[in-house]
C-alpha cells in the first residue's frame, strides 16, 4: 500500500502511439501535460435505443409541454406520473426525455402549493423520497419529487451488465504497483465507452443545469409562481444553481448538506469520512466497543483490517469483500449519526473476524446494488452528472490529486484511491464550470451544515451560505449527513418555520 506519493508517468515506457506530450498506461494514451479535460475522450457517433428517449413535442418552445394531461395513477397514498421535457432546451421540438413524478398531496389549508424536494446523488431518486417524506409541519404543501434526467424511473442511464460492475467495483482502486493501476485505467477509459455507447447523446444533456430547466418547467406546470424547494447534499447545487439561473422565481429555498460550489479544493469529501471514523473511534474506545481501548487503538484496528484485505480478501458466500469494499460499507455507515456506532462496531468486529457479509451488505448499500446484485441506475447516473461538471487536468494530474489528498485525509484520502472516471470521460468539461454561483437575484436562501457531516463537511455549508448573495447560514452541531428530518429538533423547527413563514433564524444559530 501506498502511505505517500502515487505511481507517476516518469516510471513508465514509452510504447508505441506515445508522444512527447503523452504517454501509454496500458492501452490508453494519457497527456504528460496537465490541461482542463486533457484525457477526456471521443467515441464514435452512436444512437442507441434509451428507455423514455422520444420524439420531441412539436412547437417548438415550452408551450406543449407545460400543456400535457398524463394519466395520474395511485401509489400508495400519493399520485404518480410520468411527463415529458426537452432533450436540449435549445430546440425542445427535436427529442423528449421522461421525467417520473410522484406527488403526497396537501391535507392542510391554506393551501401553499407545491415543495419540490431532491435527495442529492447526484442521480438519487426525488419519487423515492417522497414516499419516506416527514410531512410534519409541511401539511399546507403538495410534497413532490421527481426522478432526475438519467436515474430511477426516468429517461435512465445504463453502462455495464450487473456482472461487469462487479467485476469494476472488485478492481483495487488504491493501485501500489504498475499493474494494478494500468488495470484501473483501462477500466475507466473501458466504463466511460460503455456509457457512451449505451447512451449517446443522452449524456450531452444530463447536467445541473438541464435538471435545473426541468425543475423550472415543474414549477410552471404545476402552477406555482416561485419555487419552494428543499435539496440535501447535491439537491443543494441543484437549489444554488437554480437561484443562479432563475433568481426571480425562487421562493423559499433550503439547501441541507451544502457541497462545494467555490474553485477552492482546499477541503475535500475525504475529511468529511476521516472526521467521521474519528468521532466513531472516539465513542468506540470509551463504550468499550473491541477495537481498541484508545482512538487511534480502533483506527488502527480498521485500517489494519483494509490493508489486509489487499492481500487476503475476504470469501462471502460466491462473492469476495475486497479491501475497495471494505471501504466502501464502513463509508456507507457514516453517512448516519451516532445511532449506527454500534452496529458498525459489531460489523467491524465481525470482518476482523473472517465474517465479511455485514460489511458486504454495507458496501452493496452505498453501490446501489440490491440482494439479486442489480444496480440502481443511481450507480451509473452519478459519473454520468458529475464528470461534465468536474474539473479535472487528466489521468496523470489525478495521481498528483490523490497524492494530495492522502496528506489532508490520511484515511479515507489514501483508501478511496485516484479518480479516474472523469478524466476518461467520453463527454467534454461543460462550459457551466465557469459559472460564479452568487444568485443575486434570488430571495432568501437558508443553507445548512453539520458539523460532523463525512459526505460534505460543514466548511462548504459556510462557504456555499457566504458566497450565495441571499445566503443565510444554520448550523446543526451534531453526526450525519442531512440535518433535516428528525435529527434535531431546532434545525427542524427552522427549517418548517422558513418554509411556511418565510421566517429566517438568527444569523449564527446552532442547533445541538
Amino acid at each position: 500500500m501506498l502511505t505517500s506519493g502515487c505511481v507517476t508517468a516518469p516510471g513508465l515506457p514509452a510504447t508505441p502511439g506515445a508522444s512527447a506530450t503523452s504517454v501509454m498506461i496500458g492501452d490508453v494514451s494519457v497527456s504528460t501535460v496537465p490541461a482542463d479535460g486533457v484525457d477526456r475522450r471521443t467515441f464514435p457517433a452512436v444512437s442507441p435505443t434509451v428507455p423514455g428517449l422520444v420524439a420531441g413535442l412539436p412547437g417548438g418552445d415550452l408551450a406543449p409541454y407545460l400543456a400535457q394531461k398524463p394519466t395520474w395513477d395511485n401509489c400508495d397514498e400519493d399520485r404518480c406520473t410520468q411527463l415529458l421535457v426537452p432533450l436540449d432546451y435549445t430546440d425542445p421540438a427535436s427529442r423528449a426525455v421522461t421525467l417520473s413524478v410522484r406527488v403526497h398531496a396537501a391535507t392542510k389549508t391554506p393551501h401553499l402549493g407545491p415543495l419540490f424536494i431532491n435527495p442529492g446523488g447526484p442521480g438519487a431518486s426525488g419519487t423515492e423520497l417522497v414516499s419516506s417524506f416527514d410531512t410534519q409541519g409541511l401539511e399546507q404543501y403538495d410534497i413532490v419529487g421527481w426522478d432526475p434526467r438519467g436515474a430511477g424511473e426516468s429517461t435512465p442511464v445504463r453502462c455495464l451488465s450487473d456482472a461487469d460492475t462487479d467485476a469494476f467495483l472488485n478492481l483495487d482502486s488504491t493501485p501500489d504497483n504498475e499493474a494494478e493501476r494500468v488495470a484501473l485505467v483501462e477500466a475507466a477509459r473501458n466504463f466511460s465507452r460503455a456509457c457512451w455507447e449505451r447512451n449517446g447523446d443522452l449524456l450531452n444533456h444530463i447536467g445541473t443545469v438541464d435538471t435545473v430547466r426541468d425543475l423550472d418547467l415543474l414549477r410552471q406546470y404545476f402552477g406555482a409562481k416561485k419555487l419552494n424547494f428543499l435539496g440535501y447534499s447535491y439537491g443543494t447545487q441543484i437549489g444554488a444553481t437554480y437561484a443562479q439561473v432563475f433568481g426571480k422565481n425562487t421562493g423559499h429555498l433550503v439547501l441541507d448538506s451544502a457541497v462545494n460550489i467555490t474553485d477552492d479544493e482546499s477541503v475535500i469529501q475525504a475529511q468529511g469520512f476521516d472526521l467521521a471514523l474519528g468521532n466513531f473511534a472516539s465513542w468506540c474506545a470509551k463504550t468499550d466497543c473491541g477495537l481498541g481501548a484508545t482512538k487511534d487503538e480502533v483506527l488502527a484496528s480498521v485500517t489494519a483490517l483494509f490493508d489486509r484485505l489487499e492481500s487476503a480478501p475476504l470469501k462471502v458466500g460466491d462473492r469476495t469483500l475486497t479491501q475497495s469494499l471494505a471501504v466502501t460499507g464502513v463509508a456507507a455507515a457514516l453517512y448516519s449519526g451516532k445511532e449506527v456506532y454500534p452496529a458498525l462496531s459489531v460489523v467491524i468486529q465481525r470482518a476482523v473476524a473472517g465474517n465479511g457479509a455485514n460489511l458486504l451488505y454495507a458496501a452493496d448499500q452505498l453501490n446501489f446494488r440490491d440482494q439479486a446484485g442489480h444496480y440502481d441506475t443511481l450507480f451509473y447516473a452519478f459519473p454520468a452528472i458529475s464528470c461534465p461538471e468536474t474539473k479535472e487536468k487528466g489521468v496523470l494530474d489525478a495521481d498528483r490529486t490523490w497524492a494530495e489528498d492522502q496528506k489532508k485525509a490520511p484515511i479515507f484520502g489514501k483508501y478511496f484511491g485516484p479518480g479516474y472516471v472523469c478524466p476518461l470521460w467520453g463527454v467534454p468539461q461543460g462550459e457551466y464550470l465557469t459559472l460564479h454561483l452568487t444568485a443575486p437575484d434570488a430571495a432568501p436562501i437558508l443553507v445548512v451544515g453539520a458539523t460532523g457531516d463525512s459526505a460534505t463537511p460543514v466548511q462548504h455549508a459556510r462557504s456555499m451560505a457566504k458566497q450565495l448573495t441571499s445566503g443565510h447560514l444554520l448550523i446543526f452541531d451534531g453526526e450525519g449527513h442531512g440535518s433535516y428530518g428528525g435529527n434535531s429538533t431546532c434545525i427542524d423547527t427552522a427549517v418548517v418555520k422558513y418554509l411556511t413563514q418565510g421566517t429566517l433564524p438568527t444569523e449564527g444559530t446552532v442547533c445541538k
